[in-house]
């Protein structure tokens, strides 16, 4: 009996969770808080071409997920990572 109840308990649990998992993944997906604010950005490591064609990938959503101090901010550090290649291939 004690077997079968903490069964229903785990699965209750579980069910419970689901959508509060799904949710997050639905705003990470529409958002790339590492770009933005450099959130969650444990374990990625990426070139600078590959942090250029993220943030222009993100700029090109524009205002159906970002607000224009976002998109702002998304232009200025893709600026920033363009001046930087452009240094580097200089040398």
């Amino acid at each position: 009996m004690k077997r079968i109840a903490m069964l229903v308990i785990a699965l209750f649990m579980m069910s419970v969770s689901v959508p509060v998992f799904a949710a997050d993944e639905m705003t990470k997906e529409q958002k790339d808080e590492c770009l933005l604010a450099s959130k969650d950005c444990m374990g990625q490591i990426d070139t600078i071409q590959e942090k250029i064609a993220k943030l222009q990938g993100e700029i090109n959503k524009g205002t159906k997920v970002y607000s224009a101090e976002e998109l702002k901010k998304l232009n200025d550090k893709l600026k920033e990572a363009n001046d930087l290649l452009d240094n580097l291939m200089k040398q």
